[in-house]
């Protein structure tokens, strides 16, 4: 018991400094974007047409606390969003980051926490029976399905269930929210229009991490299958369903609850493209107009920075969850 909660704590004080490390890498990242907040808000002010001094951005720069050193700058950011959780303003909207983002950051994680259960839910037994099923046809026609999700790009799979849905429907599926209940509080109708309207997204997300998934499992469950210990133990009358998840699935479990903060990363990657298409107004969509669009780059290193943390946050937990399903993996990392 103290060997776990040594190596719980070692794990946290880990993922401590990496969300550390994130942080100055982000902030530094928003320093040097060319021009500091003060001078690109006054800038585009002055395309609305009002006329800017050196004085006004001299007093805009203190104003935000720009003229300070540099590392108290960043221990002043971090400080907030460690034990506050408030990222600041926007530099161009000047709207608290927190109000602009609102529930978008927690919808974005739900949608994509939610393809990777969807694509594990179909990877993992379909992998395991493609793995250990001789038939050719059966093999062939998993592979076909596989490739298929590799192959054809999200966009173009959200572009054409648009499009069938527009010629057949006449409604394009769009947002995550009906009119009636976009900017509506939230309650059980609200509730019960969103899930009408989040399947899409999470199944066009789903749809290549399922086919990733299922040539991870596949490709470690073929390795794990063709063992010695696998054949000592079909020796000793270990078949069917038992001798898979006893054996070689578990196993095969390791690497793949290890690789879940990395498929979270790349679900999260391909969000904003889908979410242009479907006009999801959430974290993604966010994400793209303060790195393409408005150059606000106070509000894209939030949400980077806070989908890092979900994803340090899933690594721990994957790590703690692999402890106790394998003690080999903490006795290796306690060195005992």
């Amino acid at each position: 018991m103290f060997q776990f909660a040594q190596f719980a704590a070692t794990r946290a004080v880990m993922a401590i400094f990496t969300l550390l490390l994130v942080s100055f890498i982000v902030f530094t990242l928003m320093e040097m974007v060319p021009a500091n907040c003060a001078e690109r808000y006054l800038a585009w002010k002055n395309t609305q047409g009002e006329q800017i001094s050196i004085e006004d951005i001299q007093a805009e720069e203190i104003r935000l606390g720009l003229d300070k050193p540099y590392i108290e700058r960043w221990a002043k950011w971090v400080g907030n969003v460690f034990f506050h959780g408030d990222f600041g303003q926007s530099c161009i909207l000047r709207v608290g980051i927190n109000q602009l983002l609102g529930d978008k950051i927690w919808l974005s994680l739900g949608i994509c926490l939610t393809s990777l259960i969807f694509a594990y839910l179909i990877a993992l037994p379909v992998g395991i029976i493609s793995a250990t099923v001789a038939g050719p046809i059966t093999n062939n026609s998993l592979r076909l399905v596989s490739y298929l999700g590799l192959a054809m790009p999200n966009f173009l799979l959200a572009l054409m269930i648009m499009l069938f849905s527009t010629v057949m429907f006449g409604d394009t599926l769009t947002g995550l929210f009906s009119k009636e209940f976009r900017d509506a509080p939230w309650s059980y109708d609200r509730v019960m229009d969103f899930l009408s309207r989040a399947w899409l997204p999470i199944f066009i997300l789903g749809w290549s991490a399922t086919a990733f998934a299922l040539q991870t499992v596949r490709a470690l469950m073929s390795d794990e299958y063709g063992k010695l210990y696998v054949t000592a133990a079909r020796a000793r009358g270990v078949h069917g369903a038992k001798l898979l998840w006893r054996y070689p699935a578990r196993h095969a479990l390791g690497p793949i609850i290890n690789s879940l903060g990395f498929d979270l990363n790349r679900v999260f990657n391909e969000l904003p493209i889908v979410a242009v298409i479907l006009t999801l107004t959430e974290a993604g969509a966010l994400l793209l107009e303060g790195l393409a669009r408005s150059n606000d780059q106070q509000l894209a290193g939030a949400i980077i920075f806070m989908l890092t943390a979900s994803i340090v946050t899933l690594n721990f937990l994957t790590d703690i969850l692999l402890s106790i399903i394998d003690p080999r993996i903490r006795a290796s990392v306690m060195g005992g």
